[in-house]
């Protein structure tokens, strides 16, 4: 049951892994499907109980318009967009690097305009969903925030220019942690485990750790203390992870390289705007 508010007619622009992860999300949380209309220019099916369009909507009065495309296409779409984005509908963009300025511009008599960052992870319900936006009415920042809550939690940023570092952490962090547990089975597989056993007992130790980690009352560094006993086998590993600060370090650079290349693309999208 969707006992929280939601638009009740959403265009998604751009059906990728992402919008469709965000859409089963919402179906679980008990939107019905008919809520969602779908833009794809040679695309004839569709999830079932959605609608289909492969012309762009001649004035159709949407609640809100979901941008998924690629970012180098969000001019394409944005001229194709301008008679159904209006003083009524809310623009929502997915795209990574494309500030709101931008998206002002592109789409100028919005409602307002929002920066939406989910991961893959909205299908589950279980994503942190980082939003940043301008122009929008209490009412409509609201509806906004009830839908980012149905696919995991919505958090609200104040600054736009710690966006791209908060989607290197949440939105690309998934990818860090799939190779951090890909990472773990093969170093097991090399000391002697078969090696889809080694996956198997990796995925559930993480996916078990990050559960007690949401539940607990202490800290994942408080709680690493908790396993490791003084000279025992856990501690002799993180004297490894932690020996001049290694995996910090590491882990500070992979942060910092998916943040700036956020920044160029926003760069980017400045100048072709």
């Amino acid at each position: 049951m969707a006992a929280m508010n939601h638009f009740q007619r959403i265009l998604i622009v751009g059906f990728g892994n992402m919008a469709g992860a965000m859409v089963e999300g919402w179906l679980a949380a008990g939107v019905p499907a008919a809520t969602f209309t779908i833009y794809h220019p040679t695309r004839t099916e569709a999830p079932e109980g959605m609608a289909i369009i492969n012309e762009w909507p001649d004035g159709e009065p949407f609640d809100a318009v979901i941008v998924g495309v690629k970012p180098q296409k969000l001019g394409d779409v944005a001229d194709g967009l301008e008679s159904v984005v209006g003083p009524g509908t809310v623009a929502i963009s997915i795209l990574a690097g494309v500030e709101l300025a931008s998206l002002a511009r592109r789409f100028p008599r919005a409602r307002g305009v929002v920066r939406l960052m989910p991961n893959l992870a909205v299908a589950l319900r279980k994503s942190p969903n980082a939003l940043i936006a301008q122009g929008l009415d209490d009412a409509a920042r609201q509806t906004v925030t009830d839908m980012a809550a149905m696919l995991g939690s919505a958090e609200w940023l104040t600054e736009e220019a710690q966006f791209d570092l908060v989607t290197a952490l949440a939105g690309s962090g998934p990818g860090f942690v799939y190779r951090f547990i890909d990472a773990l089975a093969a170093g097991a597989t090399r000391l002697g485990l078969e090696h889809e056993q080694a996956q198997r007992l990796a995925v559930q130790m993480v996916e078990g750790a990050a559960a007690l980690a949401a539940q607990s009352p202490d800290s994942p560094a408080d709680l690493a203390r908790r396993v490791a006993s003084p000279g025992g086998m856990t501690q002799k590993g993180l004297d490894v992870l932690d020996e001049d600060d290694a995996l910090a370090r590491l882990l500070t650079e992979t942060l910092r390289a998916a943040r700036d290349r956020g920044r160029e693309m926003a760069a980017a999208a400045r100048d072709e705007g």
